[in-house]
């Protein structure tokens, strides 16, 4: 009996993982993966600028 009063007492600190945080398309993570992408596509572009090369070969992999 004390046993589950105390294990009551516990878990009601705990927040529920589904009410701290939003998951999947939301409008803050779309904006971060929108610019990351732009980034990573200015990055490619200067890459294939100085280098006269594409990225793949840059980097080796082709």
């Amino acid at each position: 009996m004390l046993n589950k009063a105390l294990q009551k007492r516990s878990m009601a600190n705990i927040p529920n993982p589904s009410e701290t945080r939003e998951w999947g398309f939301t409008p803050a993570a779309e904006s971060l993966n929108g610019r990351l992408a732009m980034l990573g596509f200015a990055f490619a572009v200067v890459i294939e600028a100085l280098s006269g090369q594409g990225v793949l070969h840059f980097l080796n992999l082709i």
